[in-house]
């Protein structure tokens, strides 16, 4: 049959011509997003330096212990006596009553200390005064090593000073074993207490533990340390 006679028959049928689908174009591919430059990594913290020991704790070392094997004719160093901790108490009584006292003292304490304090409790009831078994009363902070030295140090060259009519402390409050307590009747001598922020003035019992076997060898430690005793 020629060709446009199959034409034809195709037209008289009706159908039509196949036709192949048109090729789809190709997708173009998107281009990768541009990658963020990464963020430079912080250099590392240079180590820090050894860190300078209280000037106490020097003056001990370099003057005192000399001074001290003199005195007492002490053949070793390691027989002079020295400081072995400083515990700060502080009673507070009203906290039966006001709660709230007893957590602005013991924050107080902390600052102070730059050390967290112990909350202490009654050991038994009197039930004259309301009191329980257990009651929190009072809190009370450990110092050792440089906090220990700071301390003392910041208690005699800035705090004690600033008592009025200061005339020094009492050289009887030994326990005749070389441990002395010192009784404070308020905490505003301290130069990190603001006197707006106190809810209530309150003293503080501050023992100084030594290793000194008589009264004698640790009130000399203490001097020698800047204790200012009375005359």
């Amino acid at each position: 049959m020629a060709k446009g006679e199959k034409g034809a028959a195709d037209a008289g049928t009706g159908k039509k011509a196949d036709k192949k689908p048109a090729a789809k174009a190709p997708k173009k591919e998107a281009a990768p997003a541009a990658k963020e430059p990464a963020a430079p990594k912080a250099p590392k913290a240079a180590p820090a330096g050894p860190k300078t020991p209280p000037r106490l704790k020097e003056s001990y070392r370099d003057q005192v212990v000399s001074a001290l094997m003199k005195e007492f004719g002490y053949k070793n160093p390691m027989q002079v006596p020295k400081l072995e901790r400083i515990v700060l108490n502080v009673g507070m009584g009203e906290a039966i009553q006001n709660v709230k006292l007893l957590e602005s003292a013991t924050t107080e304490l902390g600052v102070i200390t730059g050390q967290r304090p112990v909350v202490t409790k009654a050991k038994k009831a009197i039930a004259g005064f309301k009191l329980r078994q257990g009651m929190p009363i009072g809190a009370k902070v450990t110092l050792r090593s440089d906090r220990m030295y700071e301390f003392l140090d910041r208690l005699v060259s800035l705090a004690l000073p600033r008592i009025r009519d200061f005339r020094g402390v009492s050289p009887k409050a030994f326990d005749g074993r070389g441990n002395y307590t010192l009784g404070l009747k308020e905490q505003l001598i301290f130069q990190e207490i603001k006197y707006d922020s106190v809810a209530s003035i309150h003293g503080m019992d501050i023992t100084i533990v030594t290793t000194a076997k008589t009264n004698d060898e640790g009130k000399a430690l203490l001097r020698h340390l800047g204790m200012p005793f009375r005359t």
